[in-house]
């Protein structure tokens, strides 16, 4: 019995047409992701997502207060032990097939070097974030996820802003997938596993006074 997709083609009379349909239909998706990458503009948040063009809707405040808070603490943290820049909302990743613009991304050191001032187009960063909306959960639970996997990116947070809580997703070295998610909320702590030593309780995400008191914590290392 075949037991992947490629065996499952090659065991059909019409393979070849099936691949050259896809091919043609590939080739259409190549063409419509340069128009997307001439037509999206910095002033709105879009993204290309397996052939199409995904407009995101304003967001309510608890999702870019959480992408606040998380940012600040994040940047200050990964500028003062020099460990690489954080980016935010309109830095787009751009994967083998699809574009995105996460919440947020980090990029290490050694990745940083190799980007240019007046780049805009970036490669897989080592870290993602992704705050969950009405209108973006299910991209960001499957596709997403999906793919920043099998590009390499070492660690993707999911927050949920409504119920405050972050699923932490971590690649197991030389996977193509990630491992089940560990699920933090209310006094949990969440450390990363890419950036060095970032522990931070998970209230400093959604609490100003928390946020605070964490950078404070970071000011005094």
């Amino acid at each position: 019995m075949p037991d992947t997709l490629t065996d499952q083609i090659l065991e059909r009379h019409d393979a070849v047409h099936l691949v050259e349909r896809l091919q043609r239909s590939l080739q259409d998706e190549q063409q419509a992701r340069k128009d997307f990458r001439a037509w999206v503009k910095e002033d709105f948040k879009a993204e290309f997502i397996n052939g199409e063009v995904i407009v995101h809707s304003p967001v309510k405040r608890r999702h870019w207060k959480a992408n606040d808070l998380l940012s600040s603490l994040m940047s200050f943290y990964v500028r003062i032990k020099k460990l690489g820049e954080i980016g935010t909302e309109k830095v787009m990743i751009a994967l083998t097939r699809n574009d995105y613009e996460p919440d947020l991304v980090f990029f290490s050191k050694e990745k940083v070097a190799q980007l240019k001032d007046d780049q805009v187009l970036f490669p897989a960063p080592d870290f993602i974030v992704e705050t969950l909306s009405k209108s973006t959960a299910t991209h960001d639970k499957t596709t997403k996820k999906a793919d920043y996997a099998l590009h390499g990116i070492r660690e993707y947070w999911i927050i949920d802003p409504k119920k405050q809580s972050i699923e932490q997703y971590v690649l197991p070295e030389k996977g193509i997938e990630y491992g089940t998610a560990i699920i933090h909320q209310g006094t949990d702590t969440i450390e990363s596993a890419v950036i060095d030593g970032f522990t931070i309780p998970v209230a400093a995400i959604f609490d100003e006074a928390v946020n605070l008191k964490t950078l404070q914590q970071f000011m005094q290392i």
